[in-house]
């Protein structure tokens, strides 16, 4: 196999999950003017993500067991398919019930990407180099998300709703031309077929995934890290800083391609860092949760206005949050089989779209609660909206710890039974000597 048509494959793959990421992202600069075009609330218009969300969240395992059964070529062609018809849907609506339908397309599409690109990681790249693509993948797929940001604020400016948004949708049929001619499920196939199973072997299978502690640490990295990187890029980020921080567009809109482009830079650190110390991954999970908190608590404590320094200082931390999410997949991998391999990566996936959602729909309670009418949000209303994101961050980090130590002491367990000396590395156990 040469190298050059692994890499090929790969590209193809990542164009097409920076494009349902650029989907997935498109409403985050327009929720001022969905607010306008539909006539909703705050707590409506977090519907819009949470929807999304919850559809992409709620997909993760049945997709992890198409990509098994079915390959990544065959499943990556359904969801560029679905999340252009979705994106076409949302240019034209016109009410608020249409405009949530589209929206499902869309998260049922997106939720259908990033599996399929890790299997191909897996199935194309020599293990050694499996923790660093796949952290160029989750990050330079968010090239997607920073063609949302900008580009986007200009094109609902100068052409308007339904243009900027068909734009998108009409890039769909470019991807399915690209992705059906070069991409391979496998060096050897071009479709993969998994052996079918009935309904007691998937869900036997799914058992031996879950029943590993390293999925569950795995599960809870991902739900801890990546959050408030998507509530800031998905939805809340523009208004928060345009509305509390007192931004201009311009400069909001500066900042969260900042983010896209923080959390790019991120990738290739941590891939590095998780392939030479992979007995440290959840350690450097929970380092990243703390920086979240503390910078999170300077500018929510802030008297007045955050200065830019300390802003664009959030904008780098946040970035840090969907690379670190990325642990959470080398940590299932390491502790499944590969026939687990992407069934094991949707119930690691669930985690962070989960909290996501969480996250998302309690900033929007908030606000209506703490804002009600027609008064418009007020910045002391979106610092306590902000501020349950500690909630989650609690929640998480009690979880890393809890399974950790449960991998730590089976670890001890099979030292004293095997008699050796092992490493433990979050659910990968290196025999030798530390």
């Amino acid at each position: 196999m040469s190298v050059s048509r692994r890499y090929v494959v790969w590209t193809v793959g990542l164009l097409v999950y920076a494009l349902a990421v650029f989907h997935r992202s498109s409403l985050a600069v327009a929720g001022l003017a969905a607010t306008e075009r539909f006539d909703i609330s705050a707590s409506q218009l977090a519907s819009f993500t949470v929807l999304q969300l919850l559809v992409y969240a709620s997909m993760q395992i049945p997709v992890g067991l198409m990509v098994d059964r079915f390959g990544s070529r065959t499943v990556l062609t359904v969801a560029v398919m679905v999340v252009s018809i979705g994106q076409a849907a949302f240019a034209f609506a016109d009410s608020y019930a249409l405009a949530l339908g589209a929206r499902v397309l869309v998260g049922a599409g997106d939720a259908m990407t990033f599996i399929c690109v890790l299997r191909l990681v897996t199935s194309w790249f020599p293990r050694g180099q499996v923790p660093l693509i796949s952290q160029l993948t989750g990050n330079l797929g968010q090239i997607g998300a920073l063609a949302a940001a900008a580009p986007m604020t200009w094109a609902l400016g100068q052409v308007g709703w339904t243009r900027a948004y068909l734009a998108g949708a009409v890039a769909g049929l470019g991807a399915l031309v690209v992705l059906r001619l070069p991409l391979h499920d496998s060096p050897e196939h071009p479709h993969l077929r998994g052996v079918p199973m009935s309904a007691r072997d998937l869900v036997a299978s799914l058992g031996a995934s879950w029943a590993q502690p390293g999925t569950r640490l795995g599960l809870w990295v991902h739900f801890s890290t990546p959050f408030a990187t998507t509530m800031m890029s998905l939805l809340w980020g523009y208004p928060f800083l345009v509305t509390a921080e007192h931004l201009s567009p311009g400069a909001a809109s500066a900042l969260l391609s900042l983010l896209v482009a923080t959390s790019v830079a991120y990738g290739p650190l941590l891939g590095w860092l998780v392939g030479r110390h992979p007995w440290h991954r959840s350690t450097t999970a929970l380092v990243i949760v703390a920086a979240l908190a503390t910078v999170w608590g300077l500018v929510l404590l802030w008297p007045g206005d955050a200065p830019m320094p300390l802003l664009v200082l959030l904008i780098v931390v946040v970035g840090a949050g969907g690379p670190g999410s990325m642990i959470g997949f080398d940590v299932a991998r390491t502790s499944n089989p590969d026939h687990r391999t992407a069934s094991a990566s949707g119930i690691i996936n669930v985690g962070g779209f989960t909290s996501a959602l969480l996250a998302v729909l309690a900033v929007g309670a908030v606000l209506d609660l703490l804002t009600p009418g027609e008064g418009g949000y007020t910045a002391e209303a979106f610092r306590w909206a902000m501020a349950t994101q500690y909630v989650l961050w609690a929640l998480g980090v009690i979880q890393i710890v809890r399974y950790r130590r449960r991998i730590r002491s089976l670890t001890t367990r099979e030292q004293v039974a095997s008699g050796s000396s092992m490493i433990e590395g979050d659910g990968l156990l290196t025999r030798g000597v530390r």
